[in-house]
């Protein structure tokens, strides 16, 4: 079983084998959280409440199991909003102390990037690319259970960037599949900038480039022109897969690996999953792993892949284990086993 509540969505799995879903129930929020344009976090914890249990219910009957089938649990426990996090430890903690289950502490993008298992076996070395609304980064796999991060946003994450352009745009949250459709309709004539694309490190910006949307769109408001939306949604884009691709493409050359994944919940955007495949035709050693998109989204069933992997590691956690809405992948070493 493998809980996920690190944002606005309640999640709850049963996981067989770590790579097949017998259950993956998702309680959205999105229609809450709409009307104020992003993620309230007092409302995120509210719904977490009000949804786990329902979620735990449902997910069993699905899978057809009972307690006594469940072999371990496990749930996220960072990074995310603080108040989010707890409801899902919580929750795990009290069925794992009830039941006498062991308890799988999981770091939330661990879990993104190990949802490839479910498209197949993660062959190390491997890099991912994550990117998400409160993440983009690029992690270095060396083996099973080891992850590098070798190059991280300074600022706004590609996902945040979506949303924010898209309030301009006057879409509703979540913006990033709409810019996306939109993107594909229009053409990249505002020459946005690539920020950091030309530096040696592989960390990347984009508060540059939400700045110079809305300078050009409040440029033209002011002076009454009319800027065709399309347009403005492919430019942006085309900038933000630009650096993404291009950074990746230079951490492949310096890591060679033989696998890159590309997950998160931005990794379900259209032009970006096109741009990697183009970029890495002539990279014969790495091979392409996508996130399915059912799974890009934050859900319980990644978070059981991951679990699966931390298992055998034998990370495990008692019930001290507390929520860490700032957890890196360095802490994963420090939980009591």
């Amino acid at each position: 079983m493998s809980f996920e509540s690190s944002c606005d969505e309640t999640s709850v799995a049963i996981i067989e084998d770590g790579h097949k879903i017998l259950s993956n129930i998702v309680a959205t929020q999105i229609k809450s959280h709409k009307r104020f344009g992003g993620v309230v976090p007092e409302v995120a914890s509210r719904h977490h409440i009000e949804e786990v249990t329902i979620c735990v219910e449902d997910a069993m009957n699905e899978a057809k199991v009972t307690y006594d089938d469940i072999d371990a649990i496990a749930v996220t426990y960072g990074p995310g909003l603080v108040g989010a996090l707890l409801i899902g430890v919580t929750a795990a903690k009290t069925i794992a102390w009830a039941h006498n289950i062991p308890l799988i502490p999981v770091n939330h993008i661990a879990g993104h990037i190990l949802a490839a298992r479910y498209v197949e076996e993660i062959k190390y070395p491997a890099l991912a690319l994550v990117v998400s609304g409160g993440h983009t980064e690029l992690v270095l796999m060396p083996e099973e259970g080891k992850f590098k991060i070798i190059g991280e946003t300074r600022d706004d994450a590609a996902g945040e960037a979506y949303d924010k352009v898209g309030r301009v745009l006057g879409i509703n949250y979540p913006a990033g599949p709409t810019v996306d459709k939109m993107a594909s309709k229009g053409h990249d004539t505002f020459d946005f900038p690539r920020a950091m694309e030309k530096d040696e490190n592989f960390d990347f910006s984009f508060s540059g480039l939400k700045s110079a949307f809305l300078n050009t769109t409040h440029h033209a408001d002011q002076i009454n022109e009319a800027l065709n939306k399309d347009d403005l949604a492919t430019s942006f884009q085309q900038a933000v897969v630009d650096v993404l691709v291009y950074k990746t493409r230079r951490a492949l050359e310096e890591y060679p690996v033989n696998q890159l994944i590309l997950a998160g919940g931005v990794a379900a955007n259209h032009g970006l999953r096109n741009a990697l495949d183009e970029a890495i035709k002539d990279v014969s050693s790495t091979h392409l792993v996508k996130v399915p998109l059912k799974l890009c989204g934050d859900n319980a069933a990644m978070i059981g892949a991951a679990g699966y992997v931390f298992a055998k590691k034998g990370i495990f956690a008692g019930v001290n284990l507390n929520a860490d809405p700032s957890l890196d992948f360095e802490l994963l070493n420090d939980i009591e086993k």
